[in-house]
């Protein structure tokens, strides 16, 4: 169900969902009630269910929007086309604005563990996302960009365990947006921690 609830004004779909990638977030998928949810919103749970069928439904639609970011940013130019480490680079670079734009969605995302069938389903589409960036790394590694002493699989799970960290301690602030945040950890992870104009 889409559109706007008959509830207080402003507590649309897309309100109800940020609330609830919050609460499930601070409370688990089980200690959230849609009483809870209710109560965090100020309206009554028919509102809610005026957007949604049921808290499964919240689940579903909060993972669903995560992955839907991730998965649409390795499908962009900038991912499929040139080399593999620039490709690699722009799925890293912008994979950190999808983080810091969703924050609460792919909050939920990374905790899920396959509990149900929403989270099985959930995993099954990050395997897919998994499976591209491996083969990317793999990529670059074999026409020399990368080291080529690291099992692509390990690397990429360092890379981007450092992209998802992200979301345990980024909150927005002056001199740090997601652009900067997105240069600060490409430099890092592609360029190192050495001063390059120092002494080796």
């Amino acid at each position: 169900m889409t559109g706007r609830g008959r509830g207080r004004p402003g507590h649309d779909l897309d309100s109800l969902l940020r609330i609830a990638a919050v609460v499930f977030h601070e409370r688990g998928y089980d200690g959230t009630s849609m009483d809870v949810l209710a109560q965090r919103l100020g309206i009554t749970k028919s509102a809610i269910y005026h957007h949604v069928s049921g808290k499964e439904e919240l689940l579903r639609r909060t993972v669903d929007r995560a992955l839907d970011a991730l998965l649409a940013v390795t499908g962009e130019p900038g991912s499929q086309q040139g080399p593999a480490i620039d490709r690699l680079r722009h799925v890293v670079r912008r994979s950190v604005h999808v983080l810091v734009a969703e924050q609460p969605f792919v909050t939920v995302l990374l905790r899920v563990r396959g509990n149900s069938e929403v989270e099985r389903d959930a995993l099954a589409r990050r395997r897919e996302i998994d499976a591209f960036l491996g083969k990317l790394v793999a990529e670059a590694e074999r026409d020399g960009s990368l080291r080529p002493d690291l099992d692509p699989a390990l690397t990429s799970r360092l890379l981007f365990g450092t992209v998802n960290s992200i979301i345990e301690w980024y909150r927005p602030q002056p001199g740090l947006d997601a652009e900067q945040l997105a240069e600060a950890v490409t430099r890092l992870t592609f360029d190192g921690l050495r001063n390059p104009s120092a002494q080796p």
